[in-house]
């Protein structure tokens, strides 16, 4: 008799799964508290997998062996705490796809900039031949990339809320880029909480793995030494200093060594710009290395790669005014990132759904640099009161085409119009994409 397992959530992870599960000789059952899209009904209904959307049939879901909840589902999901009580194993997406493959795996997370360095290690390995997935929370999940089983190697982005419900995920390299104070809503308002969830990534690495971290960042170098990691460890730092396998030296180049290497690569030949880009190309090229890609191959990669989409993306020119969307920026530490790789003055949209921000960090640089803050939101007042008292000019919005409008009524000519909201998209968007998509749509319009 098959086992039973049960997927909680009908998006990419559990679709995913769903396909996963199918291969393995699962009897599958998918629920979906709330209203399933219609692309992933229908895959659901090509695999034959029976599913229901908008309730949790509680006798369809408690009598499962296994269950393999969606990232977006929080612990304290009254779902979730009956299927505890109950005694069933509860584990995440990447859990269960990594207890189905044998191939290499590099798992990259961080606050920020996951996804690029996630794309740019994708892009150095295909470049260099090796035939590599892109997937996690970036392109398909994890457990889709497994079931087509066409991959030597997974380069997966995770996230926190998926290193929650890991048990044996081990992979053979594990890039920490930073932490910092994020979805506190979610790990009830304890910063430490959030810290533990993100150095699962090494809890079950051993002496054969690999371990790239961040020795600028207080919070990874502080914890590192608290959580026993095993793992061969790789630091990487803005400080030349003796032991890192990359740094910065003279402000010019990056030096990376290791015992068998030892070579450079000038700054500006860095396809992406900003002292946080060159954190995610340093530990992408760090990655690249422990999987075998000649120093050549990483140096060309790292110069042709093409910065993604809704981060620091440039829109259009115009009028001597550069748009640029940068919606993927849903903490405060994404926007400060933006805000110090730009050059000259800044009006600024900014706002959505708050997670409990702290916008301190952001001040001396909105001083600096911001001589007009348009506050996108349904509720504003929170944004207004951090920097009503720093900002000459604020600005009131509700609708993404009125911010637009009001930047480029703004906007003088070598100025830079930055969306980069440091808040979640819910309140007035579908999410980050489509947000990011409004502002493209509204910029492109302008004459």
């Amino acid at each position: 008799m098959s086992k039973r397992l049960v997927i909680l959530g009908a998006g990419e992870s559990g679709v995913g799964a769903a396909y996963l599960a199918k291969k393995l000789g699962y009897e599958i059952f998918v629920s979906d508290f709330g209203q399933i899209k219609s692309n992933y009904q229908q895959e659901l209904n090509e695999l034959n997998v029976a599913w229901e959307s908008g309730t949790h049939t509680h006798t369809l879901i408690l009598n499962a062996d296994l269950v393999i909840k969606s990232p977006g589902i929080p612990e304290t999901a009254a779902m979730v705490r009956q299927i505890k009580e109950a005694g069933i194993e509860l584990i995440s997406e990447i859990e269960f796809a990594s207890r189905h493959t044998d191939k290499k795996i590099v798992a990259i997370t961080g606050s920020n900039g996951k996804t690029t360095t996630t794309t740019l290690t994708h892009h150095i390995l295909q470049n260099a031949g090796l035939n590599a997935a892109l997937c996690g929370n970036v392109g398909k999940s994890f457990a889709r990339c497994v079931a087509q089983d066409e991959y030597d190697f997974y380069v997966v982005e995770v996230s926190s809320f998926q290193l929650d419900d890991i048990s044996t995920f081990k992979p053979n390299v594990a890039v920490l880029l930073n932490v910092t104070p994020d979805h506190l809503d979610r790990y009830g308002y304890e910063f430490k909480n959030y810290i533990k969830a993100k150095f699962n990534i090494t809890k079950n690495q051993d002496e054969n793995d690999h371990f790239i971290y961040n020795d600028d960042d207080l919070v990874v170098n502080f914890y590192k030494k608290q959580f026993n990691v095993k793992a061969n460890q790789y630091a990487f730092s803005l400080s030349p200093l003796c032991g890192h396998c990359a740094a910065v030296k003279n402000n010019n180049h990056i030096q990376f060594k290791s015992v068998h290497t030892n070579w450079q690569m000038n700054i500006k030949d860095l396809s992406l710009a900003g002292n946080h880009n060159i954190y995610n190309s340093m530990a992408s090229a760090i990655t690249a290395y422990i999987m075998e890609v000649p120093k050549e191959a990483i140096t060309k990669s790292l110069s042709s790669f093409a910065n993604l989409e809704h981060r620091m993306e440039k829109v259009k020119h115009l009028k001597g005014v550069q748009y640029i969307n940068d919606s993927k920026a849903t903490n405060v530490n994404s926007t400060w990132y933006a805000l110090e790789a730009i050059e000259g003055k800044v009006v600024w949209i900014v706002g959505g759904k708050d997670k409990g921000n702290d916008y301190e960090i952001l001040k001396p640089l909105v001083q600096k640099k911001v001589d007009y803050l348009i506050a996108l939101g349904a509720d504003n007042q929170k944004i207004k009161k951090a920097f009503g008292d720093i900002v000459p000019n604020l600005y009131d919005t509700d609708s993404m085409a009125e911010a637009v409008r009001k930047a480029h009524e703004v906007a003088l000519p070598g100025a830079t119009v930055l969306l980069s909201p440091a808040c979640a998209s819910f309140d007035l968007f579908k999410n980050y994409e489509d947000r990011g998509q409004q502002f493209v749509a509204a910029v492109k319009k302008l004459a």
